[in-house]
């Protein structure tokens, strides 16, 4: 016998789809012409050198080479740098 008396269904238990957002290329990977870098709802990351930004705000690439996140006045910007052109970080001795 039942011990709770029916109860009709619930109306707001519905949730959306993830839409898989952030960084799909990090800084150092390389990257060829075409490749999403970052996906994202408005400007957390900004474009720069090699890279383009879609009306979605998405950012992708349109040179290939090496991505290089870095920030600038306060905001992150992302760049694809070519090869030969990539700043090496200092060696330490």
């Amino acid at each position: 016998m039942a011990h709770i008396k029916a109860g009709g269904t619930t109306r707001a238990n519905k949730d959306s789809a993830s839409k898989r957002l952030g960084v799909k290329i990090y800084g150092g990977q390389r990257a060829i012409a075409g490749n999403i870098i970052v996906r994202q709802k408005g400007t957390k990351v900004y474009p720069g050198d090699g890279v383009s930004i879609g009306r979605d705000f998405t950012i992708f690439a349109l040179t290939s080479g090496l991505v290089e996140f870095f920030t600038k006045r306060g905001k992150q910007y992302v760049s694809v740098l070519p090869a030969g052109r990539q700043v090496l970080p200092a060696k330490s001795q």
